[in-house]
């Protein structure tokens, strides 16, 4: 199990250097961050001074290995635009975003997990039928289209939720039920799946062969084999607490991570939009990590095949 976790730690760590190497070097080539963040008014010379300020003067190859150093010893930067520390400005959005990240998240599990499970054990009846059409109209319907579609509905026509903002929790109801509506549908239909398909191995019937109640049978043998693929889901939902909710945040105008993202990414703020791809990344590689471990503790297999 040391070596197993080693081995995912260690390509954790790898996956993390790629991720912002590879985000490094697009947002240098994508443009001059002076000509943006300036007026058009500026001369020249204030211009150059933005960019030595910034290291923008120097060779890509020595840009991108000062950045690597400060990150290693923990400095991201200075935001462009605010001239204060870039991590200061995206931590201090993380609770707005988790504020409506962590609800939506609930709601995937609490809905999703017994939606499929009720669909696996009632396969081909009316509620499989419908728990299924409502899976795929949450997985198919793009999240800025459903908030929009929820603003029309509760904002517009009832007038009873805001469209937008962040001033109280009524604020929040309508972008939570967006994030929340497609991860549930995607979990569901995981959880159907996978309890099928658990559902159809020869000892769950041999247990009901001889008489082991159902409902035991589920709870002691489908459901811990059926929870790999459902494991897995909802550690990839927990690496997008943060990165799931650029879209969202802007069409309810949340002020939180995501819409710091869409902005510094308009206005041309590379350290803030470096610290926000780089918090992402640790973030989803974070709870990939955590799902592996996962793997080995719920299947031996894995764990002999990771020592392998």
């Amino acid at each position: 199990m040391a070596w197993f976790a080693f081995a995912r730690l260690a390509r954790a760590m790898i996956t993390i250097l790629v991720v912002v190497g590879f985000a490094f070097i697009v947002l240098r080539l994508s443009g001059d961050p002076a000509l943006e963040i300036l007026s058009n008014d500026a001369p020249p010379e204030a211009r150059d001074a933005f960019r030595s300020a910034f290291g923008l003067d120097q060779p890509i190859w020595l840009q991108f290995f000062d950045y690597m150093t400060r990150v290693a010893t923990g400095n991201l930067g200075n935001s462009m635009r605010e001239g204060r520390d870039a991590l200061s400005v995206v931590i201090e959005r993380i609770p707005i975003t988790l504020a409506l990240s962590l609800p939506a998240l609930l709601i995937n599990v609490l809905i999703g997990i017994p939606a499929g499970i009720l669909a696996a054990l009632h396969r081909n009846s009316l509620l499989d039928r419908g728990v299924m059409l409502g899976a795929v109209a949450g997985f198919t319907i793009p999240s800025f289209v459903l908030g929009l579609l929820l603003v029309l509905v509760f904002s517009v026509q009832l007038g009873c939720l805001p469209s937008g903002g962040a001033r109280s929790w009524h604020h929040a109801i309508l972008p939570v039920l967006t994030l929340g509506a497609g991860g549930a549908a995607v979990l569901a239909r995981y959880t159907r799946s996978a309890m099928l398909e658990v559902l159809g191995q020869p000892y769950i019937r041999t247990a009901h062969v001889k008489g082991v109640p159902w409902g035991l049978i589920v709870y002691r043998h489908a459901l811990p084999n059926a929870a790999i693929p459902m494991v897995t889901i909802v550690g990839f939902m927990v690496g997008q607490l943060i990165a799931g909710a650029v879209l969202v945040e802007s069409v309810f105008a949340w002020p939180g991570v995501g819409r710091l993202l869409v902005a510094s990414v308009v206005s041309r703020d590379l350290p803030v939009v470096q610290c926000v791809l780089f918090l992402v990344a640790l973030t989803m590689v974070t709870s990939n990590l955590v799902v592996d471990l996962l793997y080995g503790l719920l299947d031996p297999r894995i764990r002999r095949g990771g020592h392998a």
